[in-house]
């Protein structure tokens, strides 16, 4: 416990010096939701009844494209500088050590979506209980953006265009995500049953807890060989 304890500390303070150093990369993916949320309104309509409907849907893409742009980095630089061989020769489990930059990457991206949504949510009309299931949602969810896209980011390392593959590799993924999302949001609107959908949500973060670590280590230990 006190190894799991010394590794998640190390990756944890070594991702938020890098985090700090790459400041302008850090703050693109939301800044990018800022300016999706802001323009959506302006280009479609200002009509109250529009926005809480689309609303949600457009604060979920927005998340999901947002992840595309921060995903490169979680071991873009590792690769760049021969950490990752080092992280494979250390003799502490891979999957630690890819878990705690996973979750330093969702904290980074991430937690200040979280805290920016209600603001998001008012700019679309978005109020009272469907903004809650909003934010359940996006908790739910945004982890297992942050853990399957490291899956793809692991399989593309050495890829040419590997950005452009991401993204075909992973929005079909990111879809079941979406849709489950959004019913949710819209059940809650509408006053009906909404605890199924998060649940089928909060299953589908348990199932990718248990196995992403491991599948993130292997691909990587693919990927140098």
């Amino acid at each position: 416990m006190n190894l799991v304890n010394r590794v998640y500390q190390g990756v944890i303070v070594r991702e938020f010096i890098l985090a700090i150093r790459q400041r302008g990369e850090v703050l693109q993916p939301l800044l990018f939701i800022l300016m999706v949320v802001t323009l959506f309104p302006i280009a479609i309509s200002p009509s109250p009844e529009l926005l809480s409907r689309i609303g949600p849907g457009v604060i979920w893409i927005a998340a999901i494209l947002s992840t595309l742009l921060s995903l490169e980095r979680i071991f873009r630089d590792d690769f760049i500088d021969g950490s990752l061989d080092q992280m494979l020769l250390c003799g502490i489990p891979l999957s630690l050590i890819t878990f705690g930059k996973v979750f330093c990457h969702w904290l980074i991206t991430f937690v200040p979506l979280l805290i920016m949504t209600p603001i998001f949510a008012l700019l679309f009309n978005v109020g009272g209980h469907s903004m809650l299931v909003l934010l359940l949602t996006l908790l739910l969810g945004t982890p297992v953006l942050s853990m399957l896209g490291a899956i793809g980011v692991a399989l593309t390392l050495k890829a040419k265009n590997a950005v452009l593959i991401l993204s075909l590799l992973l929005v079909p993924v990111f879809i079941p995500l979406l849709i489950f999302a959004t019913a949710a949001i819209e059940n809650a609107s509408a006053q009906l049953p909404y605890l199924q959908q998060l649940a089928i949500m909060g299953s589908i973060l348990l199932f990718t807890s248990a196995i992403a670590p491991f599948a993130i280590a292997y691909a990587l230990k693919v990927s140098q060989d």
